[in-house]
């Protein structure tokens, strides 16, 4: 092999590392969003929600309701990653891999928001607090920020393996391959009877949703980005 060769060979490998570094999957930290798409357009034209219902104002997004808003375009493999903010009470999401937005509830992946610091959240089973995959796996610490603070948070989906990582920290790993039963979960806790089919049946592909105003509390939500991962 001559010199020109053993040279270019080198390069090649010294730009693969880079570009590994430079697209971590999951991400190690949150990462650098700046060159990746908006999630939903400022004016919410490639959105599908209820009209009047979800508005963006000054960069921050908000539900007047308890209504879904959701990307028109089918994801697959992707990152997303968000700031929220929560208000006394919040229970909200975001709600991955839906392929029935009317009926998304048991076809789809919800990533849990809420306001742990209030009472009904504090006390509630772990799978119900922020961060958790909804009513399937409590995240592995408690990461939330109080009321009136912004927090981060950055989502990793492929196939089936989803990362949760909130406020710096990674508080949830999945494989949903694991997940064969609607009714227990692998550690043997009991799944919401309402989320009734088993993740390992789930496509791993959907729309990408935000839960609104539900249980009488509001959620924000600013600076949401996307980017597609192999």
């Amino acid at each position: 092999m001559n010199k020109a060769v053993v040279l270019a060979v080198i390069s090649g490998s010294l730009l693969l590392s880079s570009c590994d570094q430079s697209v971590s999957v999951p991400p190690k930290t949150h990462p650098d969003v700046s060159s990746w798409n908006d999630l939903f357009a400022p004016d919410l034209s490639d959105a599908i929600y209820p009209e009047g219902i979800w508005t963006f104002e000054d960069g921050v997004l908000t539900a007047s309701e308890d209504q879904a808003i959701w990307t028109k375009k089918d994801y697959d493999n992707f990152i997303v990653d968000l700031e929220f903010k929560t208000a006394e009470g919040t229970n909200s999401g975001v709600i991955v891999y839906c392929t029935d937005m009317e009926n998304w509830i048991p076809n789809s992946v919800e990533v849990q928001i809420a306001d742990d610091f209030a009472e009904q959240w504090a006390n509630s089973p772990g799978t119900w607090q922020c961060g958790a995959i909804f009513g399937h796996l409590a995240p592995t610490k408690s990461m939330v920020k109080r009321p009136g603070e912004w927090n981060r948070m950055t989502i990793t989906c492929r196939d089936q393996m989803i990362y949760v990582m909130l406020n710096g920290e990674m508080v949830a790993v999945m494989n949903m391959a694991l997940w064969t039963s609607a009714e227990t979960n692998p550690d043997g806790s009991e799944i919401p009877s309402w989320l009734s089919t088993p993740f390992a049946e789930l496509p791993t592909h959907g729309h990408i949703g935000l839960q609104g105003k539900h249980a009488g509390a509001p959620i924000y939500f600013r600076n949401l980005k996307i980017k597609a991962i192999d």
